[in-house]
């Protein structure tokens, strides 16, 4: 008798969900946070997060630090988070940075982590 039958309905199921239907079913799932939840980067975005990394500590280390050294710094903090969380560097942030080592072309002509980063970024 068809009409005795249980039945299972999905509702709207986006997001990381898990499930397992019938009598013997088992559904695990395993979630992971932190350092093993790091997003994959390709080459580019990598050769990216090093030079940005680069440069911040060349920031702190060789250079007198300045309000527009600190919103560099800043900008710099802010591209480093987005890739490590997300696995790129949108657009805008890089437009960003950009404009900011267009601002700092004597940092960029003095310190090769800046001139590294604005290659990467296309100046």
């Amino acid at each position: 008798m068809a009409g005795n039958e249980p039945s299972v309905n999905f509702g709207n199921i986006s997001g990381n969900n898990t499930f397992a239907v019938g009598s013997h079913a088992h559904a695990e799932s395993h979630h992971h946070h932190g350092a093993d939840a790091a997003p994959q980067l390709d080459k580019s975005t990598r050769q990216l997060l090093a030079a940005v990394r680069e440069l911040r500590a060349d920031l702190a280390e060789r250079v007198r630090g300045t309000d527009q050294t600190a919103t560099l710094d800043e900008a710099l903090a802010e591209t480093e988070s987005e890739i490590t969380s997300t696995g790129q560097a949108g657009r805008t942030r890089r437009e960003r940075l950009r404009e900011l080592l267009s601002d700092s072309q004597a940092l960029v002509t003095f310190l090769a982590s800046a001139g590294a980063l604005a290659g990467l970024l296309g100046m």
